[in-house]
């Protein structure tokens, strides 16, 4: 078996027919887990900068953004396409009327195939929903879904400000629009087992959605996690530990999700722990071991 898993280049080749890179955007939106609508300490493991580049704040427009990225991916990739990628914070949290402006904007960029809207399922409404299905027309749109685990006790415990339920609304409204769903989910949160890590591959392996983002919990300086961490009341996963624990998830979510991440990527700054979190590619290949060992792929165990 060549591929064990359905990774994201190999779905834009098939789509595309060639090298496509997502393009991070940071396009100065805030989050209503930080803003003071639901809380203003935001989930614990997450810093002020939200995952977000700082290039809003740098004066850097969204094409001129994308413009400095096309140019590197380029360079390294040999990339033909490219996917905006708006990250930072809550990307629908906003009037409806200025996301289509800032997404008109992205897409008026030469070689710029389509969207992928990084929010929270709190953050989606029918305009908003609406206007997406209007650029899935024409475009590849994926609308990125924070849920991180399937657990309430476990959204609680992090300060996420939604429950699971919410999670499974975003979720329906957004079918049937030609829009692709892709959810977050997070190994390693305070409190949970292999158990209820797995839980939540089953919980959205039924969902029908198109893909997933597996991360590592990390911790990184100025969160709520760093207290825990260095009060010894959290302690990260070790490689090997998170190398398993993926395969496992990967074995019961249908073959045909596309998996757009299997770990995180922490500023080497900003890191507290795990310092192996760094590594990447060898966190890959562990990945990718351990499957061919136990002769197992995506979908394995699937029901």
């Amino acid at each position: 078996m060549k591929n064990r898993y359905y990774d994201l280049n190999t779905y834009f080749r098939n789509i595309f027919g060639c090298r496509v890179q997502k393009i991070s955007v940071d396009a100065g939106f805030t989050c209503p887990n930080r803003d003071g609508s639901i809380s203003t300490g935001g989930c614990i493991y997450c810093n002020s900068r939200g995952s977000g580049t700082g290039a809003r704040a740098a004066g850097l427009s969204v094409s001129q953004q994308l413009i400095a990225g096309k140019a590197a991916l380029s360079r390294r990739y040999k990339a033909e396409k490219f996917i905006a990628y708006f990250q930072s914070y809550s990307n629908t949290y906003a009037p409806v009327e200025k996301l289509k402006i800032l997404y008109e904007e992205a897409l008026s960029v030469e070689n710029i195939a389509g969207l992928s809207i990084g929010t929270r399922p709190d953050c989606i409404n029918q305009p908003v929903l609406a206007l997406l299905e209007n650029f899935a027309q024409d475009h590849l749109v994926w609308v990125e879904y924070g849920l991180q685990s399937a657990s309430d006790e476990t959204l609680l415990f992090i300060n996420r400000g939604h429950d699971y339920e919410c999670f499974i609304d975003a979720v329906e409204a957004t079918k049937g629009r030609g829009i692709k769903i892709c959810a977050h989910v997070i190994l390693g949160l305070p409190g949970e087992e292999k158990e209820q890590m797995l839980e939540t591959a089953e919980a959205i392996a039924g969902l029908g959605i198109d893909g997933v983002k597996i991360h590592l919990l990390y911790v990184v300086k100025g969160t709520k996690m760093e207290s825990l961490y260095l009060s010894e009341k959290y302690r990260c996963l070790e490689q090997d530990e998170y190398a398993e624990l993926v395969c496992d998830f990967l074995e019961l979510i249908p073959e045909e999700m596309v998996i757009q991440r299997l770990t995180g990527d922490p500023h080497r700054d900003e890191l507290v722990a795990p310092i192996w979190s760094l590594e990447k590619a060898k966190t890959i290949a562990l990945i990718k071991n351990i499957l061919e060992k136990r002769d197992s792929w995506q979908g394995k165990f699937a029901s």
